[in-house]
């Protein structure tokens, strides 16, 4: 599956997406690259469901 954070529900795709930023991946960019994720398609559904990405902590957080 090729982006399978946009198939799953959205609060287990937060909850996972942070774990792996916070555990394995520097940046949201890495992890994209690794998974075979587009990033912005990632972004935009994150960000309808209220949520955006900090680079800053390298967590997606609530709007």
């Amino acid at each position: 599956m090729k982006n399978k954070y946009l198939m799953m529900d959205i609060n287990i795709a937060y909850s996972m997406l942070n774990m792996r930023l916070r555990d394995k991946y520097s940046s949201l960019s890495e992890l994209c690259d690794d998974e075979d994720i587009d990033m912005e398609e990632l972004l935009e559904r994150m960000l309808s469901k209220g949520y955006r990405y900090d680079e800053d902590s390298n967590q997606f957080c609530c709007l």
